[in-house]
């Protein structure tokens, strides 16, 4: 029960702040919204203000706003609207403002999110005391011992494991010099790297120069302020949002196979288990999957979000909008392609519950 509660909260935090994005943006510009609704079909509860019907629908898998005008200028003009508000008869900048509004709110939301648990917990990440030391490596031939706690590498201080193994690999091989704390005494020491073959978080053979340490598990909390707490979010934000493109990118290049495509179920089931894990595990997985979401809308595919705002970007280098033939041609084809992709998500979703 508590896991089918997180997914449902979840899946409508997502699904409402993607739709708030268009709602707020066209109202700022003066746009009519006819509804704004949580879900499809047939209404199961709403309220109406203004010339807006706001609703919670039957099909919880998504959520729309009806913009005045959003089918063509030649639209019928509800009572209470007037022509100005047409959604239509806006410049394509306008337009494609208002669309690009969704995805931009998901990023907004992740960012919230990791913001509020940055501020509440601290920044957590193991902490850099070694554990395990592999035969024969770099770290054993240093001297290096289980215990001992990296405090610095090259002069530049180490707090968490991450910061540690990031200098590692960007030292290219060279020899590093690390500084520990053993048993409250300070230990000089020189280590050169590796190279060796791991895998990479997309499962793809790399090169990378190593030390042979494992961590002892340690974790180490960092307290952040209001304000550093706000840096950190955006930071992580934008990391998720590269990491995601390089996934969907290899994804598409074959360099990642397609059975690592996720689906509805694969979602539900992330969330429900991060439900058993606390809030925190809950509203972390809310943020990626908000990126992924928000980046997903703006792949460039009529009926998408990144579709609409591919035809305004074009009208606005023609300076005229897109055929109407073409954009039913291609609205057809994008169709195809995600009731294709969205079919292949729940094939390996269900391959992977049943296997």
């Amino acid at each position: 029960m508590q896991g089918t509660i997180a997914v449902i909260l979840v899946l409508g935090a997502l699904i409402f702040f993607h739709e708030l994005g268009h709602f707020i943006v066209a109202r700022l510009m003066g746009i009519g919204v006819k509804a704004f609704s949580l879900g499809f079909g047939p209404k199961l509860l709403g309220f109406r203000h203004g010339q807006t019907d706001y609703k919670l629908s039957l099909i919880p898998l998504g959520g729309y706003v009806s913009l005045l005008g959003e089918g063509g200028a030649e639209d019928d003009l509800p009572e209470g609207f007037t022509r100005e508000e047409s959604f239509a008869l806006r410049p394509p900048l306008h337009r494609m403002l208002v669309v690009a509004a969704g995805p931009i709110f998901n990023f907004m939301l992740a960012w919230f999110i990791l913001w509020g648990l940055f501020f509440s917990q601290g920044k957590m990440d193991l902490k850099p005391v070694v554990g395990t030391i592999q035969e024969a490596s770099a770290a054993q031939i240093a001297g290096i011992q289980p215990g001992d706690v990296i405090t610095a590498i090259d002069g530049e201080p180490v707090i968490f494991w991450k910061e540690m193994t990031v200098m590692i690999q960007e030292s290219e091989g060279r020899t590093l010099h690390f500084s520990l704390d053993r048993d409250g005494r300070i230990i000089e020491l020189q280590v050169t790297p590796r190279l060796s073959e791991n895998k990479n978080l997309f499962g793809e053979i790399i090169s990378t120069p190593m030390v042979g340490i494992g961590s002892r598990g340690d974790v180490v909390t960092q307290p952040m302020s209001f304000g550093d707490a706000m840096v950190e979010g955006g930071v992580q934000t934008l990391d998720y949002i590269k990491v995601t493109l390089q996934a969907l990118l290899k994804i598409v290049t074959r360099s990642i196979p397609l059975d690592n495509v996720g689906g509805p179920i694969m979602i539900a089931q992330l969330v429900s288990d991060g439900a058993a894990q606390g809030l925190a595990s809950v509203l972390f997985l809310t943020a990626i999957i908000s990126v992924n979401l928000g980046l997903i809308n703006l792949f460039p595919i009529p009926v998408l979000d990144g579709g609409h705002i591919l035809f305004c970007g074009l009208e606005m280098i023609f300076r005229r909008p897109v055929s109407e033939r073409w954009q039913i041609i291609t609205t057809r084809m994008g169709i195809v392609f995600l009731v294709m992709l969205m079919g292949l998500a729940i094939f390996n979703d269900l391959y992977r519950l049943f296997s």
